[in-house]
């Protein structure tokens, strides 16, 4: 087993400035330095000492969050919820926005570790970039080896605890409540590419429009970025690409709120025109209009969930604690039968 001097010697360092970089000390060091050192600790699997990890939690009182964007209504109730649980047990919570930029949430887990906070919780959805996930376990396992506590909300590949909602079964029932209705054109409004999230939520809908006897075609999907304005432009383009499509499916709410802009300014009524679903159940889901059919995750329950795991030790040594978040269908206004 690997001891705090066999990773001073790997990287060429005193074992009290590897002690330093390791336990997030606040003394100024180089990047540099800083890499070799996390580098060593990673390649040698170095375990710190059980005993200083709990001296090393004992001040900790601060709880990272690192969300894609906080001003997002799914991240604002998510983040609703982890705050609710934070609150409770006396903790301050750090919010970091990344914006969906790989880089930055690389550059606010070493931020965070550097505060030496107790918890780092990740709101966003994982990625599809084999470099990116691999830099972002390697960063969260080193900091877990410190004494830090890591709770994801999504699919990431890091192993470890998680609250994982069912973006697939709530993609499926989407799609399935359309094809019930009887609609075979459908235009899908996605999120980015990149993310895990779009990826499991298309793939409920493959999977219905295969249940059901139906298409998908690449050709009615249109990538957004999970907010209004793109959803009204993605609406735009299948509108102009597919003028037979008696409903738009979009894979979140604020992209559905998105569609009914569109829609309405080209005089669309909705839905005896074209059927309009979202996904999440955001607050303001019900009060558009018409109001908005959607698939409800409970966001603030997930982010209660999150905190809660970061915040509470696991009994013993014991595997990931993995927590499924089912996915409901919300019938309202926005959806009805395809035009005759």
């Amino acid at each position: 087993m690997a001891t705090l001097a066999d990773v001073a010697r790997r990287a060429g360092v005193s074992p009290a400035t590897a002690s330093r970089i390791i336990n997030g000390s606040s003394k100024p060091v180089t990047d540099a330095l800083r890499e070799r050192v996390l580098a060593a600790v990673e390649e040698l699997q170095y375990v710190p000492n059980a005993h200083a990890q709990l001296l090393a939690r004992s001040h900790r009182t601060a709880i990272g969050v690192i969300v894609h964007d906080v001003s997002d209504p799914y991240f604002a109730e998510i983040t609703r919820g982890l705050q609710r649980v934070a609150t409770a047990h006396g903790r301050l919570v750090i919010i970091c926005n990344s914006y969906r930029d790989p880089v930055k949430e690389l550059e606010y887990v070493e931020l965070l570790r550097a505060h030496q906070v107790a918890a780092i919780v990740l709101a966003g959805s994982g990625y599809h970039d084999e470099d990116f996930t691999k830099a972002l376990d390697g960063k969260l396992r080193v900091y877990e080896s410190t004494g830090g506590r890591v709770a994801v909300i999504g699919r990431h590949e890091h192993a470890g605890d998680a609250v994982v909602p069912d973006n697939e079964m709530g993609g499926y029932l989407l799609a399935s409540h359309l094809y019930e209705l009887g609609h075979e054109h459908i235009g899908v409004i996605a999120g980015p590419k990149q993310l895990t999230t779009t990826t499991d939520r298309l793939a409920g809908l493959r999977r219905a429009a295969r249940d059901h006897g139906r298409k998908l075609p690449a050709s009615r999907v249109a990538y957004a970025d999970f907010d209004r304005t793109s959803g009204a432009e993605a609406t735009a383009a299948l509108l102009d690409a597919e003028p037979r499509l008696t409903a738009l499916a979009a894979l979140n709410d604020s992209m559905a709120i998105g569609a009914l802009s569109l829609l309405r300014s080209r005089g669309i009524a909705v839905p005896e025109r074209i059927s309009v679903i979202g996904f999440d159940d955001m607050p303001i889901a019900r009060d558009v209009t018409p109001a908005l059919t959607t698939v409800r995750l409970p966001l603030e329950d997930m982010g209660a969930r999150a905190m809660t795991l970061a915040l509470e030790e696991p009994a013993g040594h014991t595997a990931p604690r993995i927590e499924q978040v089912g996915a409901e269908l919300i019938r309202r206004d926005s959806t009805g039968a395809p035009p005759a």
